[in-house]
């Protein structure tokens, strides 16, 4: 793209550094990129399992797949990893609640209207998109993993989207 002079104030960059000596920094520098915030869920033989996540994004369109990157050292990562079936629900703006409650607990799906689907998978109602998927891949990424899914359905509300930007949660659209 290129920039616009019109109007947008230019950005004086720190200075650079190695992000494996400063992992702050890092982190920092990785929230000046603005995310949309999804919930994936899976079912267990515990019962359903679902965690927040910002590291979602489209693969490919033929065949349909979609990703995202759950953390190695999460008590959640086993079942996911292990998840034949899973689904990816993006928040509207005014489910901050939600994804603040997933991002502490696993099962909280309390107070959700939500149902599992033929493979034992909870989709929640009401999110502003869905998308249910097999697992197609899973790769190794240091201390995380990038599970890939092949997108089986999908649907989609209208409304405006959650957000993560700077460790502030936002919104996105009308």
């Amino acid at each position: 793209m290129d920039g616009d002079r019109g109007g947008s104030a230019m950005h004086e960059l720190g200075p650079g550094f190695a992000p494996e000596s400063d992992l702050r920094g890092f982190r920092h520098a990785l929230g000046a990129f603005a995310t949309g915030v999804a919930v994936v869920t899976t079912g267990t033989a515990e019962g359903p399992l679902g965690i927040t996540a910002n590291s979602f994004t489209s693969v490919s369109m033929e065949p349909p797949l979609v990703l995202w990157c759950p953390a190695k050292w999460s008590r959640r990562y086993a079942p996911f990893a292990q998840a034949r079936h899973f689904a990816i629900h993006v928040l509207g703006a005014d489910q901050r609640a939600i994804a603040e409650g997933f991002s502490r607990d696993g099962a909280a799906f309390g107070g959700l209207d939500w149902a599992a689907d033929a493979q034992g998978v909870p989709l929640i109602a009401g999110v502003l998109a869905r998308f249910v998927c097999e697992t197609w891949a899973l790769h190794e990424a240091g201390d995380h993993a990038i599970v890939v899914g092949r997108v089986t359905e999908a649907a989609r509300a209208a409304g405006p989207g959650l957000v993560f930007h700077g460790g502030v949660w936002g919104r996105l659209g009308g």
